[in-house]
């Protein structure tokens, strides 16, 4: 039996549990990486997999740290209501801003009071432990194209963040 080691093709399917227990992100369609080639999946999701065999299901706490980072206050602003477009003055709303380098950052609207809006860049989950519920679906040998991408030549890629 095959099991997920160095350079191997591993499929898996996730969901991700707040600290209250509720599921808010759920992939029932196979996610692809090799194992240990730098593919971009969590360290800590790539650890716990390694050495597990197809229909092992694991179940991962990772701590701020591991996940989704801690909250970062500076990316957290605060402005006059009337200062702000309309249609971002809802609670929830994405906006978008570049910074000088042309990167693009996504900051939610998470509060409206007394005529002011705040603006949170930080991550939904950025400072909570989380757990992951992964149950690997499938394994086989990687290619050495995959191997170098790190990721499956096939459809059903994907990446765990």
């Amino acid at each position: 039996m095959l099991t997920a080691i160095q350079n191997t093709l591993v499929y898996i399917t996730y969901s991700i549990l707040d600290s209250r227990g509720m599921v808010v992100e759920q992939h029932d369609i196979p996610v692809g990486y090799v194992q240990g080639a730098n593919s971009g999946i969590l360290p800590a999701i790539e650890s716990a997999v390694a050495g597990r065999a197809v229909g092992d299901r694991i179940e991962i706490t990772l701590s701020p740290e591991e996940g989704y980072g801690l909250r970062d206050e500076s990316l957290v602003f605060v402005d006059d209501l009337e200062n702000v477009p309309p249609e971002f003055r809802r609670v929830g709303a994405e906006v978008l801003f570049e910074n000088a380098s042309g990167e693009t950052k996504v900051f939610y609207v998470t509060a409206i009071e007394d005529g002011k809006l705040t603006l949170d860049g930080n991550p939904s989950l950025a400072g909570q432990s989380v757990t992951c519920l992964v149950n690997v679906m499938d394994i086989r040998e990687a290619t050495p194209e995959e191997i170098s991408n790190g990721r499956p030549l096939d459809v059903q890629a994907g990446t765990v963040h």
